[in-house]
């Protein structure tokens, strides 16, 4: 018998950053692979493995096939032996839409809908309960033993709120928008006259004000003392026609007008049912609010799909229930069924024994299959992605996680590590991409790449088991796998220094899971809020404190949920999440940093450009003159190849440069000469290509775009070219490059709040953010993040743990106070792991 192959041999590998790698990556092994951010990790996991893996895959498949999926290019390697089909989970799921559930991404509800279709027991159009039988399996009419009448039971997909199950109301949305009457007069002490009713003088004519005085309101004193019947008029009066006289100021002239009044609720309800556009919809947004359905009480389902029942509950209380309330009841099923439909009730049943204990042992256990799926996080996101991926029990499958701990509380992190030794046993191999050390350790072998970002890395500077990469002198993560506890590098601060400058406080009602709380958050310093999955995190940070420090600093009213609000001077709120950095490849590092305005002027400057009477918009790669002229500025294009999808290459001309040759004609000197040489002239389109670092080295004479390039460089992102396009950041780096404009100014009225800022970042990364955490704080800010990394939160001054369990399980305060101190409070779960 031939010799099985121990490992995918890579020779050669060119992809991105990589340098010509050669590398072995063991089978039938959980392989980590470390580095730095921009290192080459995921070109080496990504564009090399994974890219090879499906790709060749797929070429086994029929062209016809081939053509309906997406399809990656050929990667830039020489050679790639031995390596397996390939699964991917990557680093950022997209965000759902509003017609995606936890039940649909998990596809649990799939076999919930086929359960209550066969074995729920069905009321007829009389309204007698008719016990299960397999006559809606069989498609036979179901028979009422009360009244006789026949009627036919409904198929799973008649049961589905995305297709024949929908609620006729609200099209399976669940949700309805309706006027939001406390928008519609935001200040009270204003007059109608003076504008007090907001939607009068943006979505109708102004005039409206006339046809409401001459429906009996009085429009010349302070909204507050209308009396009810003139509030009434105001929000609800009917569409009746009033004669008007309308004085024309531009001619001095009256006109006489029959008008129909419209009130303001109806000016509103107007606007919405003639918005066609984005644009319009967006406009009459703020006079809006989402409530559930009356129809379907925000089921999502018709009457006709709530019908059957299962054990005493129709479909939409099923769904109702989390994962492990779920994995409680489902055992309780068949018995309680008729002999004859037992079985195909089991066979449904356990259907949905490996999804559910999968999403239990990935700590989603409290999360309803009825969850709205755009309210997930992004490591609840990712996990969904991993339980449906690992569902199938495959073999000899190559696995490629990219950063799957993002997101996970250490106590989580074990069930991930779980997942992946269940794969392993399946007889599959695993790659997994990571910066958490627990991670790593896990891993049978490491594989890190660098040294550095960049054109700094690409290179396999250690390799071997844990053990091995620790002991080697040049790897740059081996300090933190032999490091025991969390680094503290930030200066440790008393209680009463921590609350020098006195506390924001924040009071709120009951919300989700999360119960009444009274919060306390120290000005002018770093506050961490924890706690495992689903403990009420993202609701209290994002759904309470900065939507009522939005409404506080707008003066509009407290959100629902909040009960008060004392900011303590904090007038501006900045939340800086992980969400991609512009729409398309037209957004670059060099425009969103504002480099690019300035570089183009400063080129505009040039004899050269002077010449041929080019300006500063000649020089944007957007719709300059000077663009490349077959990708318009782009950097790539499009190929139709005929039976194949489109494949997206870089452009031919400009070579993704984005610029014609006319734009290399145009040089100009960024440094100071030097006594007897002559400075180094550069092209817009040369410096495009250069990293930030590389760029601070060329130009010393423009202040400003130095300053700026020194502000990314502080920021850890030296090693970013300036033209590349940032919605392929990562969510660390779009994080940071979004504190590119606030690093030098006062911040004493600023809370910037972080929504898992080290996302994608390394260890060394960490703390070259706490650093520029510190940075803002010393600049006045008050800091807040979300945050599950051990090291960030060590170095915190204050922490507010939350929990102690997940859903119904979390929801309140278990610990506040310094950090060191939550390893004494048995309630706090995170203080477990410091």
């Amino acid at each position: 018998m031939q010799n099985i192959p121990e490992a995918i041999e890579v020779k050669g590998a060119r992809v991105h950053n990589l340098k010509s790698v050669d590398v072995r990556v063991p089978l039938h092994e959980i392989v980590g692979i470390a580095g730095v951010s921009g290192s080459g990790k995921s070109s080496l996991a990504l564009g090399v493995l994974y890219a090879e893996g499906s790709r060749r895959y797929l070429e086994a498949l029929s062209t016809y096939t081939r053509r309906r999926l997406t399809q990656a290019a050929r990667a830039d390697v020489d050679e790639v032996r031995y390596v397996p089909a390939a699964l991917a989970l990557h680093q950022r799921p997209p965000v759902p839409g509003i017609r995606s559930t936890f039940g649909t991404m998990t596809e649990a509800l799939n076999s919930l809908r086929l359960l209550f279709s066969r074995v729920g027991s069905y009321r007829c159009p009389n309204g007698h309960r008719v016990a299960p039988s397999m006559n809606v399996a069989l498609e036979k009419p179901i028979v009422c033993p009360v009244c006789g009448e026949s009627f036919y039971g409904l198929g799973a997909e008649e049961l589905a709120f995305n297709s024949d199950g929908a609620c006729p109301a609200c099209g399976g949305t669940g949700t309805m928008r309706v006027v939001d009457e406390s928008t519609l007069v935001p200040d009270e002490s204003k007059t109608i006259d003076e504008g007090a009713v907001a939607p009068w003088g943006t979505l109708m004519w102004s005039l409206m004000k006339d046809v409401c005085r001459e429906m009996g309101v009085r429009t010349d004193v302070p909204f507050s003392e209308l009396t009810p019947k003139e509030r009434e008029i105001v929000f609800h009066g009917p569409q009746e026609k009033r004669h008007i006289v309308v004085h024309m100021k531009s001619s001095n002239t009256a006109t006489e007008l029959d008008f129909t009044y419209y009130s303001a609720v109806a000016t509103v309800e107007n606007a919405l049912a003639k918005a066609k556009t984005e644009s319009a919809v967006k406009r009459i947004a703020r006079f809006l609010k989402e409530e559930p359905c009356p129809a379907c009480k925000g089921t999502r389902l018709s009457d006709a799909a709530r019908n059957p029942q299962v054990l005493g509950i129709d479909l939409a209380e099923a769904t109702a229930k989390t994962v492990d309330e779920l994995a409680c009841w489902l055992p309780k099923v068949v018995p309680s069924l008729p002999e004859e439909v037992k079985a195909i009730g089991s066979s449904i049943v356990s259907t949905l024994d490996e999804p559910l204990s999968r999403l239990q042992q990935l700590g989603l256990g409290y999360l309803a299959l009825d969850r709205a799926g755009s309210t997930l996080s992004t490591g609840e996101r990712q996990r969904v992605q991993l339980a449906r991926s690992v569902r199938n029990r495959t073999t000899g499958v190559l696995y490629v996680l990219d950063e799957p701990s993002i997101g996970l509380h250490p106590a989580n992190v074990e069930g991930l590590l779980g997942v992946m030794d269940d794969l392993l046993a399946d007889g599959n191999s695993v790659v997994v991409v990571d910066h958490d050390v627990h991670v790593l350790e896990h891993a049978q072998h490491l594989i890190e790449v660098g040294p550095g970002s960049g054109k700094e890395g690409g290179r396999i500077i250690a390799q071997g088991t844990p053990a091995e990469v620790a002991e080697s002198p040049d790897s740059r993560i081996a300090a933190y796998l032999l490091q025991e506890k969390p680094k503290r590098i930030r200066p440790v601060r008393s209680v009463e220094d921590i609350f020098s400058r006195g506390a924001l406080r924040l009071s709120t009602n009951a919300l989700h899971t999360v119960h009444p709380l009274d919060v306390e958050l120290p000005l002018g310093a770093l506050t961490v809020v924890t706690g495992v999955s689903g403990s009420g995190k993202t609701t209290l940070v994002l759904e309470c404190l900065v939507p009522a420090l939005e409404a506080f600093s707008k003066g509009e009213k407290l959100p629902s949920q909040v009960r008060s609000l004392a900011p303590a001077g904090i007038r501006r709120v900045h939340l800086i999440d992980s969400t991609p950095i512009g729409a398309n490849v037209r957004s670059t590092v060099a425009t969103y940093s504002g480099v690019m305005d300035e570089l183009r002027r400063a080129f505009a400057q040039a004899p050269s450009a002077k010449e041929r009477s080019l300006h500063a918009g000649d020089f944007s790669y957007n719709t300059g003159s000077l663009r490349c002229p077959v990708c318009d500025g782009t950097g790539t294009i499009s190929l139709d190849v005929q039976f194949l999808p489109d494949v997206e290459i870089a452009c031919p001309s400009c070579r993704g440069g984005r610029f014609g040759e006319a734009a290399w004609q145009i040089r100009r000197s960024f440094a100071r000469a030097k006594k007897g040489t002559e400075p180094k002239s550069f092209a817009l389109p040369e410096l495009m290509e250069m990293t930030v670092d590389e760029a601070l080295a060329a130009i010393s004479s423009l202040r400003r775009v130095h300053a700026q390039l020194q502000v990314l460089h502080n920021l850890g992102l030296g090693y970013l070219t300036l033209g590349e396009a940032t919605p392929a950041l990562s969510g660390g780096e779009a994080q940071r490059l979004k504190l590119a404009g606030e690093m030098e100014r006062d911040q004493a009225d600023a809370l910037f709040v972080f929504d898992e800022p080290t996302i994608g970042l390394h260890p060394h990364d960490v703390e070259v953010l706490e650093g520029v955490l510190q940075t803002l704080i010393e600049h006045g800010a008050t800091v807040l993040v979300i945050e599950h990394d051990l090291d960030m939160i060590a170095n915190a001054d204050w922490m507010i743990d939350m929990g102690p369990g997940g859903g119904e399980a979390g929801g309140r305060i278990v610990y506040a106070g310094v950090p060191a101190g939550a390893s004494s409070c048995p309630a706090s779960v995170t203080g477990r792991y410091l």
